[in-house]
């Protein structure tokens, strides 16, 4: 994270360093009954909105705050304007705020969340770009019959490759340790 990433961060952050959220507190959360999960998931991205308009405000950056549900998770995007420097180098900086955000949205529910943020359609090209490295590793596979190792990757990259192997027919697992844990496709 540059120093400029890094100040915006600090100054962005007052409120959730007061929030005191303590391992006990998303240990606890974790325990609570849900109720509807639509509208709790709905819930989260309007928390996780209105986090990021402030955020947008205190750093006078231009965009709109898209939202929706898909499977168990909500989904909130960041776009128009120059957002690029919130995604940063690989990621780095969206990943940062986009365990902000979850953090925010445990601070006012009480329940940890599993929101995932894109900024400028970062994540969505990355999907994209993984969905077809998968689909191209178990075509290799299929052709060769021997069992390839990936490059490693992270926990949200490496799942949409497994994805990806599996749409395909066969079989992955994940090996090694974090940050060195990747994907190995496996012959059927």
């Amino acid at each position: 994270m540059t120093e400029t990433e890094t100040e915006t961060a600090q100054s962005v952050t007052p409120d959730l360093a007061e929030a005191d959220v303590t391992e006990a507190d998303v240990a606890e959360a974790g325990d609570k009954p849900r109720r509807d999960a639509r509208a709790d998931l709905e819930q989260e991205g309007e928390i996780a909105a209105d986090y990021l308009e402030e955020l947008l405000d205190i750093t006078d950056l231009d965009g709109d705050i898209d939202m929706d549900v898909e499977g168990e998770r909500a989904m909130v995007s960041l776009v128009g304007g120059n957002l690029d420097h919130l995604v940063g180098a690989q990621g780095e900086v969206l990943d940062a705020l986009q365990e902000l955000t979850r953090l925010a949205v445990l601070r006012e529910t009480g329940h940890r969340s599993r929101l995932m943020l894109d900024v400028a359609g970062w994540r969505a090209a990355k999907r994209q770009a993984l969905t077809e490295a998968g689909a191209q590793a178990a075509a290799q596979v299929k052709e060769s019959g021997e069992r390839l190792r990936l490059e490693p990757m992270t926990p949200f990259e490496r799942k949409i490759v497994h994805d990806a192997v599996a749409a395909a027919g066969l079989t992955s697992e994940s090996e090694g340790e974090e940050p060195n844990r990747r994907v190995v496709v496996l012959p059927a």
